[in-house]
C-alpha cells in the first residue's frame, strides 16, 4: 500500500525537495504537496478507497474533514461509503460546523484529512465534533508525517506513513545554511 501512495505521490510531481514552512510552523526539506495529488480525481479516488476500505463496516454515518484539503478528503471518502460529508471551518482558535453542517448527538463519525504533521488540524476538528455529540470511530489520513507521536484517542488509518524531520525554526539547519524558505499554499517566499 505504501509503495502505491508514493507511486501516486511522484506521478503526480508531489514530493518536493527544498526548505519549507509547513502549516503547522516546522521547518523541513521535503514538501509533500498534497494539492498536486487531489487536483486529480483519478488518485483522489484511489488514495480515499483506502480510508474506505479500512473503516468500512465500522458504521461510519458522517465524514468530516477540516478545510482545506480535508474537503476533498471527506467528500469523496463519503461518497464511496455512500454517507455524508461535512467540514469543519477555522473559527477563533479552533473549527466549528458552519453553512448547516452539523452532527446529531450519537452519530457515528470518521475524521479524514491530508497530512498529518502535528495533529492540530485534526484535534481540532475532534473537538468541534464532540461538542456536537459525535461519536468518533477514527481518523483516516492519505500521509502521516507525525512519526507516532499525535495521539488520537481513537484508531488512525494512514495510507502511507514517512518519517522526514522537522525542525522548529529556530533549530533549522536549512535556515543556518541560509537556504531559501518556502511557504506553499501562501504563494510567497520568504527567509529565515
Amino acid at each position: 500500500m505504501s509503495a502505491e501512495v508514493e507511486r501516486i505521490f511522484n506521478e503526480a510531481g508531489a514530493i518536493l525537495e527544498g526548505h519549507f514552512e509547513l502549516a503547522s510552523g516546522l521547518h523541513s526539506a521535503t514538501y509533500w504537496d498534497k494539492f498536486k495529488v487531489l487536483q486529480s480525481p483519478y488518485y483522489t479516488e484511489q488514495l480515499c478507497r483506502m480510508i474506505a476500505q479500512h473503516f468500512r463496516g465500522e458504521g461510519i454515518q458522517v465524514v468530516a474533514g477540516p478545510t482545506l484539503g480535508g474537503v476533498i478528503v471527506a467528500f469523496e471518502v463519503a461518497r464511496q461509503l455512500g454517507v455524508r460529508s461535512i467540514i469543519a471551518e477555522r473559527e477563533g482558535d479552533g473549527r466549528t460546523f458552519r453553512r448547516g453542517f452539523t452532527i446529531t448527538p450519537g452519530e457515528r463519525v470518521l475524521i479524514v484529512d491530508d497530512v498529518l504533521t502535528t495533529g492540530t488540524s485534526i484535534l481540532e476538528v475532534t473537538k468541534a465534533v464532540m461538542n456536537y455529540g459525535g461519536e468518533l470511530v477514527g481518523v483516516g489520513v492519505l500521509v502521516d508525517r507525525s512519526r507516532g507521536r499525535v495521539k488520537i484517542g481513537v484508531p488512525l488509518f494512514s495510507c502511507h506513513e514517512v518519517s522526514i524531520p522537522t525542525y522548529a525554526p529556530e533549530d533549522c539547519p536549512l535556515c543556518a545554511q541560509g537556504v531559501p524558505l518556502t511557504k506553499p499554499g501562501s504563494g510567497t517566499r520568504g527567509s529565515s
